[in-house]
């Protein structure tokens, strides 16, 4: 991280999470980011449901939550970007104060309840996103609709001429109820209307699952039918999680969901077990808890295709997708892999 970097993070940590949020947003607007450009190399470059990435090591959702900075995102690093969450009408979210640094953890609490100005505005932007970037979008579902499965494929249709990938998510904590639509029944069918819908497209795009870490055996079994089933393109494994272990930040207790350090260990768990569970089939990308290039070449030899992160970049700054994605090509090449698919699943057991 150059000096620039870390003096511009010390002074974000001195305000407001939400608000520092919204500065960094209008700083990377301003064109103040890192631009490495794409990060790239025979070993790191890789395809995953169909999508031919610079390198595995991707954005989640909820940085950019209204693709508003898709340009400076995609010179960043990263070799693939998911915005979002968006759902079909404007909504404000829940209440401030949503967001909460654990900084003694490495993490965060959030509870924003998909705040977004909706998938109009959404699209719109889209149309002038960067063409030579890998570019999705995190599907939501309004908290006073009365057919959120119908909101997914509703955002899906309007949005998709300008994605090159979907991402439906049942697992966030902040939508009350929203959890619910993981069960067997109700996924399946909430997923069937989305890939009805995605077929429909003059040009079909993959579709993606992202699921919570706080999952029985039982419930993971169920959604890794429901995957095979459907015909699911990729599952993102995790969203954040409910679980408040071993945290010593003074705003442990706060409601909502928790990323970042702590939750490394429990969602690369249930990656491996959703990686056994599926036995390729179909392929997954690990989410949680990701700040190192050691932590992203983990989450691979567990089980994962291609990997994203958000909240190490609170701690760590945007210049991480860069460090990370060259890092894990070191990494890569010291174990003799000639590509990041060899080693997908390569240490799997481990976390069994």
């Amino acid at each position: 991280m150059k000096l620039t970097e870390r003096l511009g993070l010390a002074a974000l940590h001195k305000l407001d999470p939400e608000t520092a949020h919204g500065l960094s947003i209008k700083a990377l607007k301003a064109g103040l980011a890192p631009a490495p450009g794409p990060v790239t190399s025979a070993r790191l470059k890789t395809r995953v449901a169909g999508l031919d990435l610079p390198n595995p090591v991707g954005l989640a959702a909820g940085f950019d939550k209204n693709g508003e900075v898709l340009g400076p995102l995609s010179r960043a690093g990263f070799g693939i970007i998911e915005v979002g969450a968006v759902t079909p009408r404007p909504q404000p979210g829940n209440p401030k104060p949503r967001l909460f640094r654990l900084t003694e953890d490495r993490a965060a609490i959030n509870r924003f309840g998909f705040n977004n100005e909706g998938m109009e505005v959404m699209a719109a932007r889209l149309a002038n996103r960067p063409k030579d970037a890998v570019i999705g979008l995190n599907l939501g579902a309004n908290k006073d609709s009365n057919d959120r499965p119908g909101d997914f494929a509703k955002v899906l249709a309007h949005c998709a001429a300008h994605l090159d990938f979907a991402t439906v998510n049942v697992s966030s904590p902040n939508t009350e109820k929203l959890r619910d639509l993981q069960g067997k029944a109700a996924l399946g069918a909430l997923l069937a209307g989305v890939i009805e819908t995605r077929d429909a497209l003059p040009r079909p795009l993959p579709v993606f699952l992202k699921i919570a870490p706080d999952l029985t055996e039982t419930e993971l079994q169920d959604i890794a039918e429901v995957a095979v089933e459907t015909g699911v393109d990729a599952v993102i494994a995790t969203n954040t999680t409910l679980s408040r272990d071993g945290l010593q930040s003074s705003h442990r207790d706060q409601a909502g969901g928790l990323s970042g350090a702590p939750l490394f260990e429990k969602s690369t768990r249930v990656l491996a077990q959703l990686s056994q569970l599926l036995d390729g089939k179909v392929p997954l990308i690990g989410v949680g808890g990701i700040s190192t290039a050691e932590q992203a070449y983990a989450k691979i030899c567990a089980g994962a295709s291609a990997v994203q992160f958000y909240t190490a970049m609170v701690y760590g700054g945007l210049s991480l997708a860069a460090e990370i994605a060259q890092g894990l090509d070191g990494l890569l090449a010291r174990d003799g892999f000639e590509t990041v698919t060899q080693a997908v699943g390569s240490k799997r057991e481990d976390w069994l």
